[in-house]
């Protein structure tokens, strides 16, 4: 215990130095915890009792609240038979016919039934854009809007089909596109209007590769055309409120959609596991009851309380600390109780997902974890091996920095590479 206590200090010592000699971050805002799980002591802190904009390290929260509230199996549906007649009511489920998942539990289950088929829409209780999302960005890919049963990731794909020709998924979106004949110039790029499906490209040649997704304006009515359309099958609407003696259809693995989520860091699959953590506790399918209940039921180990708005992080108005987010690191670490299980799930340092470029090219990664990016916030949180043997949980938060990203992203890969050669 004493050589522990010993080797913390150095650590915390030489690690203080490196901050205190880092130009770079003297800049901007820095919060940074290192904490040493086998004494369960925190080494080093540099204002991490402070709170930051955590961007996509807000996932990791969403991470833990679905390993807590899920179960193996994703809960694709509720629904009910009546007759001659299917009833069915979404889950907020992100993998049906999501394009990396590529689940079709939900979809073989409709297509098979020889059933009328009703969706009965009501459960979703919020707005189509979470708290505090830039409503400017709704076109990006990075934001599609959030329903209670999404399909084929809430968007439209346009891909290259010949020089004046693009295929369409889903196939019901296609006459929504229209060539822009006053646009002569430029790259092929396809936009959409803010409230309507209405697509929009300039009249020049498609290039070979071109791939884009666009996210499309939901609704009840929209939902039920794309499913007819997929399914080559009538489906109908029905209002009728989700009864007590529903059946649940059990969809894709869980890991395998959490593991979707962290390693591209998909906003979209984030914040629809919030909405299937809301139906694991009622009828209402609410990203704030699934917060509230998170919050409540889970997180009182945190030391800081969290300001927690969606599932994603693209809003500003969440705030986590630094401590905070090893504290949770941890007890992730605690509840798989298989470090090769977690670390397949995450982005690992120069070799998977969005930490693959911020390291150099590895086969044995030493760094696994979560990135958060924003204008200004480029964080990481997780897991650092050290050469040692040993293995660290940090996060470390970059917020209101005018700098090039790349530039505080290499100085925040130096120092936690400086605590694995190191320690």
């Amino acid at each position: 215990m004493l050589a522990g206590c010993s080797t913390n200090k150095i650590i915390s010592r030489n690690v203080a130095k490196e901050f205190k000699n880092s130009q770079v971050i003297k800049q901007y805002q820095v919060g940074f915890a290192l904490y040493n799980p086998t004494d369960k002591k925190m080494i080093f802190e540099k204002d991490a009792d402070k709170y930051f904009t955590p961007a996509s390290n807000t996932k990791l929260y969403t991470f833990f609240a679905s390993l807590k509230m899920l179960p193996d199996l994703m809960p694709a549906l509720r629904y009910i038979e009546r007759n001659d007649s299917l009833i069915f009511w979404g889950t907020g489920d992100p993998s049906f016919l999501q394009f990396a998942v590529k689940d079709k539990s939900a979809y073989n289950f409709l297509l098979e039934s020889n059933k009328k088929l009703f969706f009965a829409p009501g459960r979703y209780s919020g707005t189509f854009f979470g708290d505090g999302w830039a409503w400017d960005d709704y076109d990006y890919y990075y934001q599609p809007e959030i329903t209670e049963m999404p399909v084929m990731d809430n968007m439209v794909t346009s891909t290259y089909a010949g020089p004046n020709k693009i295929n369409i998924e889903p196939r019901v979106f296609a006459p929504c596109f229209k060539a822009d004949s006053t646009k002569t110039t430029g790259n092929f790029q396809v936009t959409r209007d803010f409230l309507t499906n209405s697509f929009h490209y300039p009249a020049v040649a498609v290039k070979p590769g071109y791939n884009q997704q666009n996210p499309y304006k939901t609704s009840a009515q929209v939902t039920v055309e794309i499913l007819a359309d997929t399914l080559h099958k009538p489906v109908g609407l029905i209002n009728l409120k989700i009864p007590a003696n529903t059946k649940t259809l059990q969809g894709a693995k869980r890991d395998s959609v959490l593991k979707h989520m962290m390693l591209p860091s998909d906003n979209f699959i984030a914040e629809h596991l919030l909405l299937v953590c809301s139906n694991q506790i009622g009828d209402t399918l609410s990203t704030v009851k699934a917060i509230n209940h998170i919050t409540k039921n889970y997180l009182s180990f945190l030391p800081d309380k969290v300001k927690w708005v969606d599932g994603s992080g693209l809003s500003r108005q969440d705030l986590f600390t630094p401590r905070d987010n090893v504290y949770l690191l941890d007890s992730i670490y605690k509840l798989v109780n298989n470090p090769e299980k977690l670390f397949d799930m995450l982005p690992a340092g120069g070799k998977s997902g969005t930490l693959k470029s911020a390291y150099p090219k590895t086969d044995k990664p030493f760094v696994y974890g979560k990135t958060g990016s924003l204008g200004g916030v480029h964080n990481q949180s997780g897991y650092v091996l050290t050469k040692k043997g040993k293995t660290y949980i940090y996060s470390f938060m970059n917020n209101n920095f005018v700098k090039p990203t790349a530039e505080v992203r290499a100085e925040m890969v130096r120092i936690v590479t400086y605590i694995h050669d190191n320690f």
